[in-house]
Formats: C-alpha cells, sequence, structure tokens
C-alpha cells in the first residue's frame, strides 16, 4: 500500500503539470477551473479503483477504456493512438506495412489466405488463396482470430518467417522474409474503351503518395492516347487533405480554390487553393462515388462538381465534412482530433451528420431537412449541404438475390475458385476470360453435395403475412391461396441457378481471375459488366449529354 500511495503521489503531481499546461492554451477563466476541477477527480477516481478494487486491475488498460469512452462521446474519428498501434495508424497514412503481402480471413478454426498481392513475399513464394494456415514460426495457428494471425505475419521488413500451410490435405512448409508492403493508391489504370480512347483510374486511398501515382497513371494513360476519363473513387474513405487539393489539381488552373476549414480555433481556419500548372484542363471527366466515399474522396468530387469540372455519377456519398489533426503525445502515443468543418468552393459543408449532441453509442444525429441550404455550382446549378455529394447521375447496381448471397456468405464460388485454380494452370487474359456453358455445369456439379439453404425474401414476408393472417382469424379462408403462393415463390437450387446464372457467373468470373492475376485481374474482368462503369462510357461518350449536365441544360 505504502508504495501505491509514493506512486500517486508522483501522478498526482504529473496530473498537476498537465493541468498548467491548459493555462498556455486558448481557454476561458472558467474552462480553465472546470479542466482543473475534473481532472483531479479523475485523478481521484482512478487512484481509488487501484487501490481498492475487489480484482486487480490494468492500469493501462483501463486508462484506456477511459480515454476511448470519452472521446467517443465526441464523435467518431477522434481516437486515443497508443504506442501499440503506432503500426496501424502508419498503415492508414502512408499504406505501408512490414509483413508477407496477402489478404487473409477465419475459415473454421483456422485462418486462411485469401488474397496475394502480385510481387510481394506471400505470392513470391507461392501461396497461393485458399491455403490454410496451420503453423506461423512454430506457433499453432488453430483458433486464433484473423487479427492474431496478421500480427504474426507482420514485422520487421528483413525479418524471416515459416509458414505451414494445409494444402488439399498435404502440409507444406514456406519460409519467406518479409518486406515492406506499400498497399498501392492507385489499384489499377488503364484504357477501358479503346473505341473512344476512354481512361480509367482506380484510386482506392489518400495516402501520402497519392497524387504522385495518380499523375504517373495519367501521364501513361495520355502516353497510351486517352482522350476521356474516369476516376473511380468507390470505396475510398479519404486520407490527407492535400492530397485531394493535389488531385483536383491536375484538372483546374493554378490558383483556383478547392477547399476551405473552418473551425473553433483560428489557426485552422485555411484556404486550399491549387498550387501547380494543371495537367489537363480540357479532358472530359467523370468521378465515381458510391456511399463508401468519404471525406477526401469527397473533396475531389465535392470540388469538381461545384466547379462543373467534371460529371459526378454513382450513388450518395458518405457525407463527412469534417478534418482530423494528429497531435504527438508523451511515450510515443498520439491523439487523433476533429479540428475543422471542411466547405468546397460553392461553400456547402456535406457533413451528413451533427456530432453535437450525440447518443450514447456515439452515432450522431442526421442533419434536418430545415436545416439543408442550397449552393450554386460555377455555372449556376444547384447543390446542397448536409447530404454528402449527391451525384449528377445516379446509378442503381441493383441487389444480388439470395442464392447469389448465399453461394458467397458459405465461400462456395471462392472454393470453387480454388479448386479451378488446381486443375488449370493458365487461363485467357482477364479481359478476354469469360465463363463457358461447360464450367457453369461444372460448377453446379460441385455444388451438389454442398449445404446451402437459404429462403427468398418474397417467402420470408409470406410466412409473416401468414402469421398475420391466423392471428386475424383468416387463415383458414385463405389457406389455398397462401399455399399455393409458397409453392410459386419457394427457392428452387435448380431453378435459381439458371434464373440467376447471370449475376453467379460475374462473381465466379471475378473470383477465378483473382487467382491468375490477382487484384488487376478482378477491375480488368469487373469492367465490362460495371453499372456504374458502363453509365460512365455513355456519358462520356455524348458530348451533349456531357457537357449539358454541367451547364445545367439538360436534365440528369
Amino acid at each position: 500500500m505504502k508504495q501505491k500511495l509514493v506512486m500517486w503521489s508522483l501522478v498526482l503531481t504529473v496530473g498537476i503539470g498537465s493541468t498548467l499546461f491548459f493555462s498556455f492554451s486558448p481557454v476561458k477563466g472558467s474552462d480553465l477551473f472546470e479542466i482543473t476541477k475534473n481532472l483531479s477527480i479523475f485523478s481521484s477516481v482512478y487512484k481509488e479503483i487501484d487501490m481498492f478494487y475487489v480484482e486487480e486491475v490494468e492500469p493501462g488498460k483501463l486508462m484506456k477504456t477511459g480515454l476511448d469512452a470519452m472521446l467517443k462521446s465526441l464523435d467518431p474519428y477522434t481516437n486515443y493512438i497508443p504506442e501499440s498501434k503506432i503500426e496501424d495508424y502508419r498503415l492508414m497514412t502512408t499504406g505501408e506495412y512490414g509483413g508477407i503481402g496477402s489478404l487473409i480471413r477465419k475459415s473454421g478454426e483456422y485462418a486462411i489466405i485469401t488474397e496475394p498481392y502480385e510481387g510481394y513475399p506471400a505470392q513470391k513464394s507461392g501461396l497461393r488463396a485458399g491455403d490454410k494456415i496451420l503453423r506461423i514460426d512454430g506457433k499453432d495457428m488453430k483458433g486464433k482470430s484473423t487479427q492474431e494471425v496478421s500480427s504474426l505475419l507482420k514485422g520487421q521488413s528483413g525479418t524471416k518467417l515459416e509458414i505451414v500451410v494445409d494444402r488439399d490435405g498435404t502440409e507444406s512448409a514456406f519460409e519467406l522474409i518479409r518486406e515492406n508492403v506499400k498497399l498501392p493508391e492507385v489499384a489499377y489504370y488503364g484504357i477501358i474503351d479503346e473505341n473512344e480512347s476512354v481512361g480509367y483510374v482506380k484510386l482506392n486511398s489518400f495516402t501520402n503518395t497519392a497524387s504522385q501515382r495518380v499523375g504517373e497513371a495519367l501521364t501513361d494513360l495520355e502516353g497510351k492516347g486517352m482522350k476521356k476519363l474516369v476516376l473511380d473513387l468507390r470505396g475510398n474513405g479519404g486520407g490527407l487533405l492535400n492530397e485531394a487539393v493535389n488531385i483536383v489539381n491536375f484538372f483546374i488552373p493554378k490558383g483556383s480554390l478547392v477547399v476551405e476549414t473552418k473551425g473553433r480555433v483560428e489557426e485552422v481556419n485555411r484556404t486550399y487553393k491549387t498550387q501547380n500548372q494543371p495537367w489537363n484542363l480540357e479532358i472530359p471527366v467523370v468521378v465515381l462515388i458510391d456511399d463508401y466515399s468519404a471525406s477526401a474522396s469527397e473533396i475531389v468530387a465535392g470540388s469538381l462538381q461545384d466547379l462543373d469540372r467534371g460529371v459526378v455519377i454513382g450513388r450518395n456519398s458518405y457525407g463527412k465534412g469534417l478534418v482530423q489533426q494528429t497531435k504527438n503525445l508523451e511515450f510515443n502515443a498520439k491523439v487523433k482530433l476533429t479540428i475543422a468543418k471542411y466547405y468546397t468552393p460553392s461553400g456547402r459543408c456535406i457533413q451528413r451528420l451533427d456530432y453535437s449532441d450525440v447518443d450514447d453509442d456515439g452515432s450522431g444525429t442526421a442533419v434536418a431537412d430545415s436545416l439543408i441550404e442550397t449552393f450554386k455550382t460555377k455555372n449556376g446549378r444547384e447543390v446542397k449541404d448536409g447530404r454528402g455529394i449527391d451525384p449528377d447521375v445516379q446509378v442503381d447496381p441493383g441487389v444480388y438475390s439470395r442464392l447469389t448471397e448465399t453461394l458467397v456468405r458459405k465461400n462456395l464460388i471462392f472454393n470453387y475458385a480454388t479448386e479451378y485454380r488446381k486443375t488449370n494452370d493458365s487461363i485467357m487474359p482477364a479481359k478476354e476470360f469469360e465463363i463457358s456453358d461447360q464450367v457453369y455445369d461444372e460448377f453446379i456439379g460441385f455444388l451438389k453435395d454442398k449445404n446451402y439453404e437459404y429462403k427468398n425474401e418474397s417467402e420470408e414476408y409470406l410466412e409473416a403475412l401468414t402469421e398475420i393472417v391466423k392471428d386475424e382469424k383468416y387463415y383458414d379462408a385463405a389457406k389455398d391461396e397462401i399455399e399455393a403462393l409458397k409453392t410459386k415463390l419457394s427457392a428452387d437450387k435448380t431453378t435459381d441457378l439458371q434464373r440467376f446464372k447471370d449475376e453467379v457467373v460475374e462473381i465466379l468470373e471475378n473470383e477465378i481471375v483473382s487467382r491468375y492475376y490477382y487484384q488487376n485481374g478482378r477491375i480488368e474482368v469487373a469492367v465490362k459488366r460495371d453499372p456504374y462503369i458502363i453509365n460512365s462510357i455513355e456519358v462520356l461518350n455524348d458530348t451533349a449529354r456531357y457537357n449539358g449536365i454541367l451547364d445545367g441544360t439538360v436534365n440528369k
């Protein structure tokens, strides 16, 4: 007990020191008193728990719980980053980590390789999708979570590790040397319409070299004769604000306003303008977004829309109009703070949720319709704030059938692709590869002894309706009709495998191609069926419609 009392004397001193730190911050006197008082209370509670709680507590874990809860009450983006998570933070900001370069997931009691990254140790050593990870450096992986397995696969670049996998019931050992794995910001680029010279750039993230990689892709595509461009930001959750500004700079004049940030502290109020000469001011541009496009993605899409420099196609974006800044703390920790809101050139803030009064679970509330304001683009088109980016052309990607969802969820398409790879050493180039009727029939044969029971959504609604009819005492009168409808709506695997063949084939092609051509192959084979890209090419190849959307004379 004496030792703990001495410890707490030291902690309290540090706490007071921390309190004094606030006196140098722009804090009102009343706030300073509240801060001092509550830090003292927090310190006292922490001390009482540490000394008297019935079970021994881990001080670091307990403090992190308190910090996480405090920050969660503000918004989902304000986070404490302990020293143990700095590598994850580095991955988020740079896209780099030390490891083998592969996606993994849990399957049963073990993790399996799902997709090696081309050119990295996993792929170069011969590891394949479907390999079950049994041991890493002699440690049994049975029952380990995906995160636990991932942590063992990661490590300092240049260090060795041995992975023992199960492939077709046979154990195989692979010795790998970890490398510095760089997740590509530009996942893919190429010409997707040779006749009309339409180029395509898929941008996955806004890490610290994103604009450089996009610039390299644009230069290469220009050399291949590109005359029109699709910039794909779907699924891109954002990243560094400066990288977004630099990417917009490729298409608009030097000195143009891209985004403004406004916060409570004067020093975060900034105007971001383009600093460089543009790459091309005339090339027609389409920007693809969906409901997972957020933050920096929305800055790019929103500014190009506000400046009438590109047509935005897809689904309403996520709606994250907040800016974070990372501050260094003692003991190599960091805190990521929301410091400002950002505003696109029209003056709108696209933040969808209000966190000024968060729920217990940290959720914000949608900005009320009565508070939504209308702004004007450069050409006078109306755009609104508070709802993310509303695309100029909406795309309905549709939904997959219950059959297809079940085949994916049960990993049956994944497993068939793994079997296909074992018996086929090569396939056609990704752009040319197609599932033949023979291969599809073989896939149906593969499914024969597999369990993939499912109910159609209409069946579920009918079951619910039947219960309501029974409760209302009408079932006897409607029984024959209900049973007849149940028979017609019941899922039939044989029929559904033909009825939904096109969507099953789409996913099957994608999965098989990934076994040979990895991520690039997935994108190349998806292009021909992707409704977003089909819409983009149609708009780009119709000059009157493209120009009319931007000047507001054509109905979207």
